[in-house]
């Protein structure tokens, strides 16, 4: 069921600058209970991309309410929440638009989630690149196109998903996660400074590091770093933490510190 502006919809405008253009920003949340979890986190990576794309800021407020009348009850479930420039103007300009629409929706949560954050993933690794767009690197703007190109990938490959490298040869994520990989008593993730989305899970991740005796590195990294690792895993808002058993042929053993962090963040 879809929601816009608060009330029940099945349609959007045509003349939307998000159907448009790309115009826009989302996020997609975990409920537990009906309850969304990381609220306040999840309204920063929203509020950071309105700021830089100059979209007016709702009232938030109103979109907790929106989205908690929204939530199914089910121990767990999702939403999405997608805010678009509106409609207005002709061609790229946004002159004109001035009343943002905000889009919300439910869903289940994806009973496979469970198999993979107990039993672990395998990654294969794609051949498609990422450009780099350090305007809109770690943002969620509603321009998925990469996304979707290198999805369709994965699917070609029969793989449940992919690492992403850009176009310099560094790795970036995965179609839909972000990626971490324990070695010794560091934790590694890629910066998401040239593209990539700087997820909500992966934050907290980051954060809570350090009180588990890991020191962090985020940087630049080519895929043969990733072969000597520990372990490896990826986070998103939905998923949660799930362990990668795999990386092509590379072989990879759940350990310790992958399940300590999904136990803080189950916590």
């Amino acid at each position: 069921m879809f929601w816009i502006n608060g009330k029940p919809a099945d349609s959007v405008a045509l003349a939307d600058r998000s159907f448009q253009y790309g115009d826009g920003c989302f996020t997609t949340m975990l409920t537990i209970n009906g309850r969304i979890q990381n609220w306040s986190l999840h309204i920063e990576r929203m509020q950071a991309c309105l700021d830089l794309l100059d979209i007016r800021t709702p009232d938030w407020n109103e979109v907790e309410h929106w989205l908690q009348h929204a939530a199914l009850p089910d121990n767990h479930a999702g939403l999405k929440l997608h805010i678009s420039r509106g409609e207005g103007g002709r061609g790229y300009s946004p002159v004109g638009a001035e009343s943002p629409t905000v889009t919300i929706s439910q869903f289940s949560f994806p009973s496979h989630y469970y198999q993979w954050r107990k039993d672990g993933i395998e990654l294969g690794i794609c051949q498609h690149k990422m450009g780099l767009n350090p305007l809109l690197a770690g943002h969620k703007h509603n321009n998925r196109l990469e996304q979707v190109l290198l999805r369709s990938e994965v699917d070609q490959m029969g793989v449940q998903d992919g690492i992403v490298c850009d176009i310099q040869g560094h790795v970036v994520e995965t179609t839909m996660a972000n990626l971490f990989w324990v070695k010794g008593k560091t934790l590694y993730t890629p910066g998401m400074d040239m593209c990539g989305v700087a997820g909500v899970v992966r934050r907290t991740v980051i954060q809570d590091a350090p009180s588990m005796g890991l020191k962090v590195l985020i940087g630049e990294f080519e895929l043969d770093h990733l072969d000597n690792a520990d372990e490896v895993f990826i986070t998103n808002s939905v998923l949660g933490v799930a362990p990668v058993i795999s990386i092509g042929s590379k072989r990879y053993t759940i350990g310790p510190v992958t399940r300590k962090i999904q136990e803080n963040q189950s916590s």
